[in-house]
């Protein structure tokens, strides 16, 4: 029977060793990915900044502020979540610290009574119960008894120590997050100070620039040349998404560069395609609550050809949330279109979020359907706030409002 057991003790030790290993590989796997797809999309940005003509654009003086602006809002709502969570957990030790008071009580009423009934009968031995000339198997049960009396006591004392222990564990522990939580208000205190001098950066910035802002933006050559900006990386995006998932498809090039006219745009649709995201149209729900601005293929008001996506006027710092769930490949600042954030979500398809105060997740970040993923705001010389929002398939554009569940 031992050696059975020591058999099988093995086989479950070399079979934990086996999937820690495995599971860490996994995890190394996942972060060399990871560093991959950034690798990859940094290259591509500075691929694009490298074409980029030499003009200056005013726009550009923005984008150290908002950008700036974006990480520290990023950084807030991040020590918000911890803070959530650390608030979770020292509620959860409060708990836990409650019910070892009930049962420190419980159990501390049960020795009281043991300790009672020993003195009110006395202290016995075994010796004492043989000469006292009572009937041997009388005293043997009453040994019995006594014995496990004195058992019953020695676990409730061993009991009250290990609660005792852990009642000081858990005190410490919410000490330590105590700890935690002021240090977190420290830090949220000094990026929402660092938030308000970017913001005050950025006004002073665009006192300075305006004219010259609105000049370029009256600029038909302006516009398209933002849009090409758009098109050449979502092409690029597209196509690492496509080499990280080793498929041996061709992505199409209709839309890059800037050369699909308004007609194609009008007119494209993906079709009956499969997928998660697929089996949503007509149930879509809009990144954001708002009036619709610019319509998809309508003309804009400065010229340039028909709006690629649409644009939903709503008031700065509102959550921008994921129109599904999927996988972050852009989240960075994009002459033209501010704090971009783009979201790969499976079988050739793409959301676009542009114009945002802040960006709120990262590259390589798994997002799920309705979370927040920026704030609404009008970074990239925006003469509103609001968010310009895009879906694109195989790097098309397709009109957002005939797959929302409230156009």
């Amino acid at each position: 029977m031992i050696p059975g057991r020591r058999i099988c003790v093995k086989a479950v030790c070399l079979a934990f060793l086996l999937v820690s290993t495995a599971f860490a590989a996994t995890v190394d796997a996942k972060k060399g990915e990871l560093q991959d797809l950034k690798g990859r999309i940094e290259a591509l940005r500075r691929d694009m900044a490298a074409a980029e003509e030499s003009k200056t654009y005013a726009v550009d003086q923005l984008r150290e502020t908002e950008s700036a602006i974006s990480n520290a809002n990023r950084h807030l709502h991040e020590l918000g979540a911890e803070r959530a969570d650390l608030t979770s957990q020292l509620a959860d030790l409060e708990a836990q610290s409650r019910r070892l008071d009930r049962q420190t009580g419980s159990q501390q009423n049960q020795l009281a009574r043991l300790l009672n009934r020993q003195f009110v009968g006395g202290d016995s031995d075994a010796l004492k119960l043989l000469l006292s000339g009572h009937d041997p198997n009388q005293s043997a049960r009453d040994k019995y008894f006594l014995t496990q009396l004195s058992r019953a006591k020695a676990d409730l004392i061993q009991q009250l120590r290990a609660v005792a222990a852990e009642k000081s564990r858990l005190a410490d522990a919410v000490r330590e997050r105590q700890t935690q939580l002021a240090e977190i208000e420290r830090r949220q205190q000094e990026s929402r100070a660092q938030l308000l001098e970017r913001k005050k950066q950025r006004l002073t910035t665009l006192a300075a620039i305006a004219d010259r802002l609105k000049a370029q933006r009256r600029e038909i050559a302006t516009l398209k040349h933002d849009e090409q900006r758009l098109a050449k990386l979502i092409e690029g995006l597209t196509r690492i998404v496509a080499t990280r998932k080793a498929t041996s498809r061709t992505i199409p090039r209709d839309g890059a560069g800037g050369k699909t006219s308004t007609a194609r745009v009008k007119n494209y649709d993906p079709g009956n395609v499969g997928g998660a995201f697929a089996a949503l149209r007509g149930q879509l729900r809009l990144p954001v609550k708002g009036s619709i601005a610019g319509r998809f293929g309508s003309p804009r008001a400065e010229g340039g050809g028909g709006w690629k996506g649409i644009f939903i006027r709503a008031a700065e710092g509102i959550e921008v949330k994921a129109v599904a769930a999927g996988a972050v490949v852009f989240s960075d600042w994009l002459r033209g279109f501010g704090n971009l954030l783009i979201i790969d979500h499976g079988n050739d398809f793409l959301s676009v979020y542009g114009n945002n105060e802040s960006l709120l997740v990262a590259v390589g970040a798994s997002v799920k359907n309705g979370e927040s993923v920026a704030t609404v705001g009008n970074s990239g010389g925006n003469p509103e706030s609001g968010l310009y929002f895009e879906l694109r398939h195989r790097g098309q554009p397709f009109d957002p409002l005939k797959w929302a569940s409230n156009r």
